[in-house]
């Protein structure tokens, strides 16, 4: 009895229960076609800040599943300085930030070149542009990994629990030739679902676990690559590693789950069983296309918002409170997605009490907020969104405003 997948005789012969799993796709396969619609529709500046920010979020989120912060605003400079965007102040490029730019660069503009060994092994090259990173020890950079067993352990160092342990390195050359030849074949074949072999291609390659580090970063990029290939288009509007960190214990756990299988006779001759694998991943996609879609509404809803107030005239206290509150469920931001009171514009601002309220009551004649039910000093204001059946068009001046 196999112990691994990888063990298993029918390696790497996937299969999946498809009844379970078409209502996923069409679901999802409507949704990004509503996501790039919505998105496309928008000025072209615009388009490329929403490109710009699904890519930052991919690379932040990719290293942080890993338990890596990244210095964001280098990564970001790297990322608009290819989509040829200005960020505002020029912040020094840092050989991190750089090298995680570039592959995700490469993975997502180059579609039509074939995956190769050398491609996977410059990305990893460039993965450790900085050094190797978390762990700190020395690791094979731009290399298969070494001799020794590649395993996932946890627990006592004495009593380690084993979540998964790779395929030995003897033979790890022809097993990465065969998923190449299938990476390179599939995308052609008519019969394999985009967004099936996105997950496949995720699943397999994690866990060959050809490098010493990276692996999951490595392979999150290929799944990036397998998207934007499904969807023949370069241009990136959601970021899968962000959904893919809300569940990071869901993540792991579905990985080692399907890893992790006894195989039965080895006559058998049926494929091996990915749907809950596949079911994970459709659903973390979906939920990284829905999360892109509200981002896109409230960016273009804000755009909205300023192209129909352009004209008047308000206070420096008044349009960082609505910008304040157009970013209201932005947390991080320090946002107020239940409105605004008068006694939080007066610790906004550090304006007087009557000051205050005087503001309030002038973005509301001027039909910027709108006055909540209740009253007295519990009175708070929200912002007044303007008609969304309207299409958005922006000059570029326009939109940096």
């Amino acid at each position: 009895m196999s112990h691994w997948i990888w063990q298993h005789p029918q390696w790497p012969h996937f299969g999946w229960q498809a009844e379970t799993l078409a209502p996923l796709l069409r679901q999802i396969t409507l949704a990004q076609g509503a996501l790039v619609g919505r998105a496309s529709g928008s000025a072209s500046v615009l388009q490329a800040e929403f490109s710009l920010d699904a890519l930052l979020q991919n690379i932040v989120n990719s290293s942080a599943i890993e338990g890596e912060s990244l210095n964001m605003e280098s990564v970001r400079s790297s990322l608009a300085r290819r989509l040829g965007l200005q960020v505002g102040a020029k912040v020094p490029s840092e050989a991190r930030g750089e090298g995680l730019a570039r592959i995700l660069w490469d993975a997502t503009t180059n579609l039509d070149a074939s995956l190769t060994k050398a491609r996977l092994l410059q990305w990893h090259a460039w993965l450790f542009a900085g050094g190797p990173g978390l762990l700190g020890h020395k690791i094979r950079i731009g290399a298969w990994r070494g001799p020794q067993p590649m395993q996932v352990v946890s627990g006592r160092i004495d009593r380690p629990t084993v979540h998964f342990e790779a395929p030995p390195r003897k033979g790890l050359e022809s097993r990465i030739a065969e998923f190449l030849a299938w990476f390179n074949a599939s995308r052609s074949d008519a019969a394999l679902d985009p967004l099936l072999r996105a997950a496949i291609a995720h699943f397999w390659f994690v866990t060959l676990h050809p490098f010493d580090d990276g692996n999951g970063r490595i392979a999150r990029t290929l799944t990036d690559l397998s998207l934007a290939q499904g969807e023949q288009q370069s241009i990136r509007f959601y970021a899968m590693s962000v959904a893919i960190l809300a569940d990071r214990k869901g993540y792991y756990r579905q990985l080692e789950s399907a890893q992790k299988m006894a195989a039965p006779a080895a006559s058998t001759d049926q494929p091996l069983d990915l749907t809950p694998w596949l079911q994970w991943f459709l659903v973390t996609l979906q939920q990284a296309i829905a999360g892109a879609q509200m981002q896109i509404d409230r960016v273009l809803g804000k755009s909205r918002f300023w192209l129909l107030h352009r004209q008047q005239s308000l206070s420096p206290e008044q349009i960082k409170v609505l910008n304040r509150l157009l970013d209201g469920d932005q947390a991080e931001r320090g946002g107020f997605a239940q409105g605004i009171s008068a006694a939080q514009y007066l610790a906004v601002t550090k304006v007087s009490k009557a000051t205050a309220t005087r503001h309030l009551a002038d973005l509301v004649a001027k039909g910027c907020l709108t006055r909540l039910p209740g009253g007295g000093r519990n009175t708070r204001y929200q912002i007044h969104w303007p008609a969304t059946d309207e299409p958005l068009v922006l000059s570029i001046a326009e939109a940096d405003t």
